[in-house]
């Protein structure tokens, strides 16, 4: 199967079977499965007026291959979840994106416990890092494509008390790297770079673009420019 990403140059998939598998379904449809149960990306897509269709998340390993780098391990993940998503909602938009925070080629993901996460704030602690969000979109037709996008995040110097307060309040469970840069995390960054929505999970310039070039009308379905639908 070929995959593009959002430039047009194909690449190779992994899964070969999915274009005879999937059926050429209707170009025109204008249905939305969000392959994600993450309650922030539903609430970015919400601030561009669309609502997901369906929630249907993909449970597949997140664990990065050996000597993966992490803006790769971003891509084949959310490339990964809309494939298996796709599967069983043939005929619809498929949204998958995974979000993957790296201190050079180290991958930090979502900690597994309060001593994992407290190593990761400290590695974090004043230094600039990079958060990856890779976008898996499969069009109505079973065509495959691919997108990801890099913000920088400066953190500001951090001491044992701030770290300890934050892991007291909880929020860093389930949140890549650890923090949650919409949340107390905001306290902790000195400066951006690049997409905030790409930070929180879903870059939406870049996927309303692809969007908008592959059929879905972003502005004509958004229930902000539609109040009565």
């Amino acid at each position: 199967m070929k995959v593009e990403d959002s430039s047009g140059t194909p690449s190779r998939a992994s899964d070969t079977g999915l274009l005879s598998d999937y059926g050429m379904g209707p170009t025109s449809s204008q249905t939305l499965v969000l392959a994600s149960a993450s309650p922030r990306r539903q609430e970015l897509l919400k601030q561009i007026g669309i609502t997901a269709d369906k929630i249907d998340p993909a449970d597949i390993p997140e664990e990065p291959l050996k000597g993966e780098l992490p803006n790769k391990l971003a891509g084949r993940l959310a490339t990964e979840k809309a494939m298996a998503v796709a599967a069983r909602n043939k005929g619809s938009f498929i949204l998958a994106a995974d979000t993957v925070v790296a201190v050079g080629k180290r991958a930090l993901g979502k900690a597994g416990d309060e001593t994992e996460a407290k190593a990761y704030l400290s590695l974090l602690s004043g230094r600039r890092h990079r958060v990856y969000t890779g976008l898996g979109l499969i069009l109505p037709n079973g065509r495959l494509l691919t997108k990801t996008v890099s913000s920088t995040v400066i953190f500001k110097p951090l001491n044992i008390h701030e770290i300890n307060q934050y892991l007291k309040s909880g929020e860093w469970r389930g949140k890549a790297g650890a923090y949650a840069i919409q949340g107390l995390g905001s306290l902790f960054i000195r400066q951006i770079q690049g997409s905030y929505s790409n930070i929180v999970g879903l870059p939406l310039f870049e996927l309303s673009t692809l969007l908008n070039g592959n059929g879905f009308d972003v502005w004509r379905q958004s229930d902000l420019t539609n109040p009565e639908q």
